[in-house]
Order: C-alpha cells, then structure tokens, then sequence
C-alpha cells in the first residue's frame, strides 16, 4: 500500500536513483580509462526517467544456454533505457574510448545535480514536516 508520503517522493526517489547509476558508469569509465578495447558508456538520462515515470522500464534478460546459469539483468539496461556508448571524440591507439576530460566534466555535472535533486528532496521533506507541525 502506497502512502501519501511515498508518493510525494516517488519522483525524487527515481530521479536520485537514475543519477546513483549514471554516475557508476561515468565512475567505470574513469577506471577503466587505461584498460585497453574498453568503450565508454552512458545513458540518456531525459529519456531514463521519461521512461520511469512513465512506467515503462522494461528489463533485459540474460540468455540461459545451460540450467547452471543464473537468471537476472544483463546490465545493459538503466530502468529500461538501453546503456549507449560514447562517442568518440579521439581515439586511442589502443581502442579505449575514454576521454578523461569528458569524463570528469560529466562526473562533476552529474554530482552538482545529484546534489541539487537532494536538496529539492530535503526541502520537500521540510515542508512536509511544518504542515504536520504546523
């Protein structure tokens, strides 16, 4: 049974829980910056949380080709909207896609708006709490 309350913040639980994922790939990009034949990956976050919202977020199963395998996410997926790669700005010599600039300019953009949907959170909560107060 969904609450009120849960329902208030069913926004900002989704919208911290797509950036909690963007941001461990832009993390998996930077340490596999030196890892050769490694693509950068990333998602469309505008279309992740359209597609949450919407409730359309299909999950990609993993093909089991023997009864010893485990069944669960591929990992190709981010709440239904498929993990892309990069685009290649300069290639490597040894295929790694990385551009570590790009990296850690996507890394900080995405904190400052993890930190910003926290905050909108936080001040939600606090409105919540004087009009129960109040």
């Amino acid at each position: 049974m969904n609450s009120k309350i849960d329902n208030a913040f069913q926004f900002s639980r989704t919208v911290l829980g797509l950036h909690s994922a963007r941001q461990e790939l832009i993390a998996s990009n930077i340490a596999n910056a030196d890892t050769p034949n490694y693509k950068a990956k990333d998602i469309d976050f505008a279309k992740a949380l359209q597609g949450a919202i919407s409730g359309n977020t299909t999950q990609l199963q993993m093909a089991g080709t023997a009864p010893q395998h485990l069944s669960g996410n591929s990992g190709k997926a981010v709440m239904g909207v498929p993990v892309m790669y990069r685009t290649v700005v300069q290639p490597s010599a040894d295929g790694n896609t990385v551009d570590m600039d790009v990296e850690r300019a996507q890394f900080a953009d995405n904190s400052l708006r993890y930190q910003a949907s926290v905050n909108f959170a936080d001040g939600r909560v606090k409105s919540i709490l004087a009009a129960i107060q109040g």
